[in-house]
């Protein structure tokens, strides 16, 4: 497998495989045809369906890489860009547990997340442009997919349409296909004159048009549509021709035309020749007259601005003199006083039409003596989006903010019912967990809490909104109005606080807390919310599924993390895909550790769906890469909590059996870890409390018949479980820093005892030994701890096994040369037990003696063929300069035999079972 590239490296590569726009030929071949109008449906989805994401994907060939319109080749591997594994927000496109593309947004305010419907259309069009899709052509599928598309001749017949096509126009395929642009659409040369250009090679972009197409039936009526168009160049596999995209924009010309009429006649306004004359008011102006029942409004028409009876006394001077600047040639402003004792800031100034003046209102009285062009400064000053509400429910103030919020231009906002203008904008407020909420009405709504809603704009924006209603200002002179404190009684300020980046900012806080940030699949704790969900919907049945990559910590350090990470996605996509079937989900719970919930399945049914997805190696670029992988299995019963642990312990249990191993959880498996833990709690305390102790088993010396010294088998005095031997102990102790400290304490004793050995039995020339695990030496700086203690007090005779001599590292050939420099004499133990015994490992080490394995002497002196085994072995052992030890003599018959073939010396029942120090000496004065 080829490594992947550094990052250097690949700078380095960069210049020299580039990617490159990929562009259309006009002598490609049928595949090359299918490949563009491919290509052109890409850009079209994700145009229509994630205009802010980008798409990685495998197409033709070769991998592409799409954004913004540009469609680049990116060489052979689907590998994301580094920036993608980051930061933002990829989504993968799978199909069969075949990772198809990547679909990557960056994850900021305006990007959002990618909609499942773009995950579904381009999953779709990927898949059926696989090679082994069946030989569906790429561009039959497009012509379902949710685009109004056309496929044109160079003479302008329509060839193929999709569906979307059909139902813009309101057709049938049989009215469309074979008839001319000319004919299905009459009295449009512009549009024919558009697609010519694109017949001749360059691609187009469609005025707006009205387009109205023939009824199916006569006397159907068909309504007319706003449609925006672009017409390229297309080569498929029917040849050249054009293809044609429409888009339906009906809904922005009828708000426009809403919007345009209600403000055009609703804005308190007049239209004056220059000596002052009403041509025409608004109907916002002339509410704002004085009303008698049973009289008619006071006209405005035809009289002087100044002398409407809606101003306070017989002629407002502030009126005139305002007509008087603005006919002189500039604009001018006031605060003018109403016959009903408001005031209202008003604007008079020329129109672009010579000779009229236009007169409109700032802002609409409401109420107070404050004047209103005041309020309106002081609301522009505010951070806040904020519109002022009178007591009939028109805004009567709205600050920029407020109308960038809303998408419209504030001064014509003002005087209108804002309820009214609101829908006919096609606002709509929604609560948080979007149900509909039906707009206030603002004059009978006394106030309003401070609330958080969605407010949809035109546009489909959507925006997290924080509203507040504050009552304002009472009525002139009505107190009793300023005590009912609303709208009635003067007005409402709405302040309206937008908190969508927020909101964004928190939803993918909560989105990060629950996911992975690598493969978006659930994390640990989006798992668990997933069990609690299915427990509270009472589905509580089937299997939760945990895996992990055999070896993944070598296979990282191999492939390097880019390569790594590309498998994850893939073993990611594949699960994903798998739970979606059976309605659960798939998490990654730490490196190369995954879960899959299967709802529905029993464990043994659950363990072969995962086995099968399994089986299909995952692909490595353009190789594929084999893995194997522990598998554990825990029924959904219990605290979500309690399932998820009880599946990491099933597959904990199925990798301490080796590659591909699979557990079943138990209650046993739960019990055999918590003991586990206990002891391991308990051996972090033994050795200050002097519960470890060495037993010491004499080695003899079959030629001569003299004892050589012992071995220290080191024993754990357990106050709860009694004696226990190291293998009910040691493992644990391996998972931590204790096994150092007890093989220090093992050494430091052993040596001390040999010596009292010495000097009480006078035995001189007696040696102990010990077992010591090179792992243990390798860790924690467990060597250079133990050679100065070597050197102060001699270094006794050490084991090693020979399972661990199977690793022909320099860093072994180091560790044993320092101990042999140190004085210490080294032995092989177990030797001959199979697999663990390496022939090699005798010349490369620097060895003294061999240990047979205890299996080999029980078989003795029956077994024949034992028996010349360990001839041989003994045999070899002395050529090479080695002496032979047999452990686990139980008989007297063993130690003749062992004589017989040449052994050197014997350790076991037969010779003294193992003893404490004293019993030793003992034992040894004896003799």
């Amino acid at each position: 497998m080829t490594p992947p590239l550094s990052k250097s490296k690949r700078a380095v590569q960069t210049t020299a495989v580039q990617t490159t726009a990929v562009q259309p030929r006009a002598d490609h071949s049928s595949a090359d045809h299918s490949s563009a109008a491919l290509h052109t449906a890409l850009r079209d989805l994700l145009s229509a369906h994630a205009p802010q994401a980008a798409l990685l994907a495998w197409v033709g060939g070769a991998v592409l890489r799409l954004k913004g319109g540009t469609l680049e080749e990116c060489g052979p591997e689907l590998e994301p860009p580094d920036a993608w594994l980051e930061s933002g927000e990829m989504t993968w496109l799978a199909r069969d547990g075949e990772l198809l593309g990547l679909l990557w947004s960056d994850g900021g305010p305006d990007s959002g997340p990618v909609s499942p419907t773009a995950v579904e259309v381009l999953t779709m069009l990927l898949a059926a442009s696989r090679p082994d899709s069946g030989g569906r052509e790429a561009e039959v599928l497009v012509t379902q997919l949710p685009v109004a598309t056309a496929w044109l001749t160079p003479e302008l017949v329509f060839r193929r349409v999709s569906r979307p096509f059909l139902e813009l126009l309101d057709l049938s395929e049989a009215g469309v296909l074979g008839r001319t642009v000319a004919e299905l659409l009459p009295g449009r040369p512009e549009l024919v004159q558009a697609l010519q250009g694109a017949v001749a090679g360059r691609s187009v972009r469609l005025p707006d048009e009205r387009l109205t197409a023939e009824p199916q039936e006569a006397g159907a009526a068909h309504p007319a549509r706003w449609v925006r168009g672009a017409a390229r160049p297309y080569l498929g596999g029917w040849g050249a021709g054009v293809m044609l995209t429409l888009q339906d924009v009906s809904g922005e010309y009828e708000r426009a035309a809403r919007v345009s009429a209600l403000l055009d006649t609703r804005t308190p306004a007049a239209l004056l020749t220059e000596d002052g004359t009403v041509l025409h008011a608004s109907p916002g102006l002339s509410e704002l007259a004085p009303q008698t029942p049973g009289q008619p409004v006071p006209a405005l028409i035809g009289a002087p601005l100044w002398v409407w009876p809606g101003f306070e006394g017989a002629s407002s001077v502030a009126v005139h003199n305002l007509v008087r600047l603005a006919a002189g040639g500039g604009a001018a402003q006031a605060d003018v006083k109403l016959a009903s004792g408001e005031l209202l800031t008003l604007t008079v100034r020329r129109s672009s039409e010579s000779g009229l003046l236009v007169a409109e209102s700032v802002g609409a009285p409401v109420g107070g003596a404050v004047p209103l062009g005041l309020i309106s400064q002081i609301l522009a000053l505010s951070e806040d989006a904020t519109v002022l509400v009178d007591a009939a429910g028109r805004a009567q103030l709205i600050n920029e903010r407020a109308a960038a919020l809303l998408g419209v231009e504030a001064p014509r906002l003002v005087g209108l019912g804002l309820t009214r203008v609101l829908g006919e904008l096609g606002v709509r407020v929604f609560s948080l967990d979007g149900q509909p909420l039906s707009l206030p009405n603002w004059r009978s709504l006394s106030s309003l809490p401070r609330r958080e809603v969605l407010l949809a704009l035109p546009g489909h924006s959507l925006r997290h909104i924080e509203l507040r209603v504050t009552p304002v200002g009472p009525q002139v002179g009505n107190p009793d109005a300023a005590q009912r404190g609303s709208a009635a009684a003067g007005g409402l300020l709405l302040t309206l606080r937008d908190v969508t980046v927020l909101r964004r900012a928190e939803a993918k806080m909560h989105h990060d807390a629950r996911h992975d940030a690598l493969t978006s699949l659930r994390n640990r704790v989006g798992l668990r919310e997933d069990l609690a969900a299915l427990d509270a919907a009472g589905a509580r049945t089937g299997a939760l599924v945990c895996l992990n990559i055999d070896e993944f910590g070598a296979l990282n350090t191999a492939l390097g993390r880019v390569a790594c990470d590309r498998l994850l996605l893939g073993l990611a996509a594949r699960l994903s895909d798998l739970a979606a079937k059976g309605g659960g989900n798939a998490a990654r719970l730490e490196g190369g550790t995954f879960a899959a919930l299967l709802p529905g399945l029993e464990i043994r049914g659950a363990l072969d769906t995962v086995r099968r997805s399994l089986s299909v190696p995952l692909r490595y670029g353009p190789r594929e890469m084999p893995l194997t992988f522990g598998l554990g299995v825990s029924a959904l019963d219990g605290e979500a909590e309690d399932v998820v642990s009880n599946a990491e312990i099933a597959v904990h249990h199925a990798r301490q059996q080796g590659r591909g191993g699979t557990g079943v959880y138990t209650p046993a498996l739960r019990a055999g870890v918590r003991s586990a833990y206990a002891l391991e709690e308990d051996l972090r305390g033994a050795l200050s409390a002097r519960e470890f102790a060495l037993l010491y088993q004499p080695v003899l010396d079959l030629k001569t018949g003299r004892l050589l010294g012992a071995e220290a088998l080191l024993r754990w005095q357990h106050p709860e479980l009694g004696l226990l031997p190291p293998s009910h102990f040691l493992e644990t102790a391996g998972r931590s820093d204790l096994i150092t400290h007890i093989g220090e304490w093992v050494v430091e004793e052993a040596v001390a005892s040999r010596d009292r050995v010495r000097a009480e039995a006078a035995s001189p020339e007696w040696q102990v030994s010990v077992n010591l695990s090179l792992e243990e030496l390798r860790r924690s700086e467990g060597l250079s701890r133990l050679l100065p203690l070597l050197s102060a007090q001699g270094a006794p005779d050490i084991e090693v096994t020979a399972g661990s001599l199977l690793d022909h590292s320099e860093e072994t050939l180091r560790m044993l040369e320092q101990l042999r420099a140190h004085g210490a004499r080294l032995s092989v133990d177990d030797f001959g037990d199979g697999a663990g015994s390496s022939l090699s490992a005798l010349t490369r080490f620097p060895l003294s003696a061999i240990k047979l394995h205890p299996t080999l002497t029980a078989r003795l002196p029956g077994d024949q063929r034992v028996v010349t085994l360990i001839g041989a072995t003994i045999d070899l052992a002395h050529r090479l300069g080695l002496s032979v030890t047999a452990v686990g003599v139980e008989r007297p018959e063993q130690l003749g035999m062992l004589r017989e073939l040449g052994c050197d010396a014997a350790q076991g029942y037969a010779v003294c079972p193992p003893l404490p120090e004293a019993e030793l000496l003992t034992w040894l004065a004896q003799r």
